[in-house]
């Protein structure tokens, strides 16, 4: 199995996953007994509820910087970039990958405009330095994908 299957295979999972888990927490399917329609609206979710992201693949790009204090800063610029991001509601999940085949991270976007989405990550320092390039695609899921920003907080013991 390629790279590009093996994401778009994880993608499939993880909607399996929501779907599934879904799916065992309605006491009958379809019947809308737990649905809250508050909840669903501030989310943007459907009547499946389900939303519109756009998901970005980060791999290796053509200027691997060396070990050393720029590298340290764009880094540290990377992940500010992500933090702020996220607290203005546009990127609603990310992390690194283990870099196999040079894919090292990924992005979801509660944007559903794949060229909103370049213009933000053309934001992101790895991005402008030529550590990383993205690959863009759309990506239909789970809307509770959009707490993953809030529970995380409360997740967190320690900050770095």
């Amino acid at each position: 199995m390629d790279a590009t299957m093996r994401v778009s295979a994880l993608a499939a999972a993880g909607w399996l996953v929501a779907s599934c888990a879904t799916a065992l927490a309605t006491p009958v399917a379809g019947d809308g007994a737990m649905h809250d329609a508050e909840l669903a609206s501030r989310l943007g979710a459907n009547e499946q509820g389900l939303r519109a992201y756009v998901f970005v693949l980060l791999k290796s790009g053509p200027n691997k910087l060396p070990p050393g204090p720029e590298r340290a800063e764009m880094f540290k610029g990377h992940f500010a970039n992500i933090q702020r991001l996220s607290d203005e509601g546009k990127l609603v999940y990310a992390g690194p990958l283990d870099g196999v085949d040079g894919r090292r991270g990924i992005f979801i976007f509660a944007v559903p405009d794949i060229e909103e989405v370049k213009k933000l990550v053309a934001t992101d320092p790895v991005i402008e330095k030529g550590e990383m390039v993205a690959e863009y695609h759309k990506h239909f899921g789970s809307a509770a994908l959009m707490q993953v920003p809030q529970t995380h907080k409360r997740l967190v013991k320690k900050s770095q």
